[in-house]
């Protein structure tokens, strides 16, 4: 299986009001490239994964029953 799911809290939505919700936990996607450029890649509720400046996250542990919660499709 690959890499562990990792989540992210956003902290402020940086302007970008229309994709990020402050206080909201997202899905991130592994990206070194984006990293050494300060950004991070998240999974928003459409499905697809967008670059957003790193700072406006920081990254959180999720006990295992929560992280299936945030797999589950309904």
């Amino acid at each position: 299986m690959g890499q562990p799911a990792a989540f992210v809290l956003c902290l402020e939505h940086g302007g970008y009001e229309a994709s990020l919700e402050p206080r909201k936990v997202y899905r991130a996607v592994a990206d070194s490239e984006a990293e050494a450029h300060g950004l991070i890649r998240v999974i928003d509720e459409s499905g697809e994964d967008y670059l957003f400046p790193a700072h406006l996250f920081v990254r959180i542990q999720v006990p295992e029953q929560a992280e299936k919660a945030f797999s589950a499709v309904g």
